[in-house]
């Protein structure tokens, strides 16, 4: 028997719900069932592994991952539906979730993915806290102070941040200071590996 693990099945469907909280538990598991993805949030759950339906398929997943990230709060997510199309597939790893499964209907397919989740999942856990932590120190930004640091992210003076905005350096460098004390950085260093961890290094490159 695999060991046992919290899952959180978020479905709309509440004859879904049912059918695959009485899988996990007969897989070992223990299930906690929720209808929506604010259902999910207001409750924060801070251990286990969440199954959720992919609804709309395609959308539902990345839209989960993203209020997850949005509330500073990660789980692992493995993602089902009845037929997983190619394209949601791909959309739902590259939003973070961590396997995607046709609805299943047997134990041995539900303990494989979970424990397959199980082994990535610290992994995970920690680059998506990290990215979380982040995201929410910027959000704290203004507009203007965002902008000097994205522009300070792509390696910009004071003097270059100040021809792109139209202001004078002595300004950038006041929203400069601004940005820092709300980020806590130290240093413009940290303040751009919070910028990166937010959004992610490809962003960066593009």
């Amino acid at each position: 028997m695999a060991d046992r693990v919290t899952l959180h099945i978020l479905d709309g469907d509440s004859a879904r719900r049912a059918q695959l909280a009485r899988l996990a538990f007969a897989a070992g598991h223990h299930a906690e069932i929720y209808a929506s993805a604010e259902e999910l949030l207001t409750h924060a759950p801070s251990t286990g592994l969440v199954l959720a339906h992919d609804e709309p398929v395609g959308e539902g997943i990345p839209r989960l991952i993203a209020a997850m990230m949005h509330a500073g709060h990660w789980l692992p997510v493995i993602a089902i539906s009845e037929a997983p199309e190619t394209s949601a597939v791909v959309r739902a790893i590259k939003a973070g979730a961590l396997d995607y499964l046709a609805m299943p209907s047997q134990i041995a397919p539900l303990n494989e993915a979970v424990a397959g989740a199980g082994r990535e999942a610290d992994t995970y856990r920690a680059q998506r806290a990290r990215a979380a932590e982040a995201r929410q120190r910027i959000a704290r930004l203004s507009s203007r102070e965002r902008e000097v640091l994205d522009r300070l992210a792509e390696g910009c003076s004071n003097k270059a941040i100040a021809r792109e905005l139209d202001i004078s350096p002595r300004t950038v460098e006041i929203h400069r200071m601004k940005m820092m004390g709300k980020l806590g950085a130290r240093h413009a260093a940290e303040a751009v590996r919070l910028r990166i961890e937010a959004t992610g290094l490809e962003e960066l490159a593009a």
